[in-house]
């Protein structure tokens, strides 16, 4: 018996067809998360050849200036001391030098306006009543592909997103590099539980198609009965089940024998504890370890992942030789010797977690290529030199061989260039295209660049 009283049933199917309206019911947003918690084993779509993954990996707060370099030569390529963890990997990325945000560099805010537009290169508003940046490339590609797969994207991290003033903007601005609209980040979670749960399936909920067919048959009986205005929210509810029902055929495709195939259905790791881990190093690799499993899985194709946010409190004490400083701290170290040897102590400490990530998808076999091979990694931070907010380059290493379609182990230099060549844009907009996403403007650019 449906949850509402109607009048006359109807088919699903013939419902679906004549459903044509645009919004979203406020009621209806936790469809799609219901759809995530559940237990039922919903599989991606699959197709005939091995799809390319995109992740960005995100540290706060820059470099220290004076190592991070890197140069090529005949024998490969030679890199700087902050660099040293990357050195079994110099054929695995490109080093590049020289992009940056123009809005970033234009911005007041050292911080909260060079942070929240890393991966859109929009204006962070001024404004203490609006929070409003811009759509991030990696939410634009979910939601142009994020339906072929159980998640459209995956957003985690390490520290909680912070709602106290900065610099008199919103700490949000700094507690998020993903926005799924202009005004709406796209909240990072960072429980590796939950994370699990959220790709594997957790709760007491079972969601069937008997489940889906119940809740259309209530937005029939709804869809007479409400004003006008309302109609049109329920239409977006109405394409939130469409996507679920596609996902549920997807997962009845999974026995196909034609076709790529994830190399495991099942979880080749536990699910972690509730709580929150306290010792930082063992939590970044669990949050690494489960964007591994997601893209291994294919439950996502999109990730990012902020190893810590911006104005970052980390205490990197647990490092040799670091003074059990904040990071903050650390990176704006007005010069003093002492505290740059730290702040080059954390810059290689993240070039550790990116480079066990790179170790871990090198290891795993997708049918004669690796998942790297197969994928685009982006390591990155919001500003060149943490000590002098430099925004007029950022930090870029980029990995992996993008199913092809990328040649790594190049040193890109574009410092000296016109600046129309500089775009971060412009490489977001050249990782879209290979991805199977194409727009003909991002951020401030309709130029690609070229990173093959």
């Amino acid at each position: 018996m449906p949850f509402l009283q109607r009048s006359k049933a109807i088919s699903r199917r013939n419902f679906l067809r004549g459903a044509s309206l645009t919004l979203a019911l406020p009621w209806m947003e936790s469809i799609p998360t219901f759809a995530a918690e559940t237990g039922k084993r919903l599989a991606s779509a699959v197709s005939d050849n091995v799809p390319v993954r995109f992740g960005c990996i995100f540290f706060s707060n820059g470099v220290e200036p004076a190592h991070w370099w890197a140069n090529k030569t005949k024998a490969g390529m030679e890199i700087g001391p902050g660099l040293s963890p990357m050195a079994p990997y110099t054929n695995d990325f490109t080093f590049i030098r020289g992009l940056f945000n123009q809005q970033a560099a234009d911005h007041d805010s050292a911080h909260m306006g060079r942070t929240a537009n890393l991966l859109s290169g929009a204006w962070v508003s001024k404004d203490q009543r609006i929070i409003e940046v811009g759509e991030t490339m990696d939410q634009i590609m979910a939601k142009q592909i994020g339906k072929q797969t159980l998640l459209p994207s995956l957003v985690v991290g390490i520290e909680p997103t912070e709602l106290r003033l900065e610099d008199g903007l919103s700490m949000i601005y700094g507690s998020n590099i993903s926005w799924s609209t202009d005004t709406k980040p796209t909240m990072k979670e960072i429980y590796p539980a939950r994370v699990f749960d959220l790709l594997i399936g957790g709760g007491n909920r079972e969601l069937d198609q008997s489940v889906l067919d119940e809740v259309l048959e209530d937005a029939n009986y709804l869809k007479n009965r409400i004003a006008y205005a309302d109609k049109q929210k329920l239409g977006d509810y109405l394409d939130s089940i469409r996507d679920i029902e596609t996902r549920i055929e997807n997962a009845s495709k999974e026995n196909r024998l034609e076709g790529w195939r994830p190399a495991i259905s099942e979880p080749n790791m536990e699910r972690p504890a509730d709580a929150l881990p306290q010792n930082i190093p063992d939590h970044m690799k669990l949050m690494l370890d489960l964007i591994v499993l997601a893209f291994q899985m294919n439950k996502t194709r999109i990730a990012t992942c902020m190893l810590n946010n911006d104005l970052s409190q980390m205490n990197f004490g647990f490092l040799e030789d670091v003074q059990g400083s904040l990071h903050l701290d650390l990176t704006h170290n007005g010069r003093n010797p002492e505290l740059e040897a730290m702040y080059l102590k954390t810059n290689q400490f993240h070039c550790e977690q990116f480079a066990y990530m790179l170790e871990r998808m090198k290891n795993i076999d997708e049918g004669g290529q690796s998942l790297l091979d197969n994928s685009m990694m982006l390591f990155c931070s919001n500003f060149f030199d943490g000590d002098l907010h430099q925004a007029d380059h950022m930090p870029y290493l980029l990995a992996g061989k993008g199913g092809g379609t990328l040649n790594p182990g190049k040193v890109l230099d574009f410092l000296g260039e016109d600046i129309s060549n500089r775009r971060a844009c412009s490489l977001y907009l050249s990782l879209m295209d290979r991805m199977g996403v194409q727009v003909a403007q991002f951020g401030d650019t309709t130029r690609r660049l070229n990173v093959i």
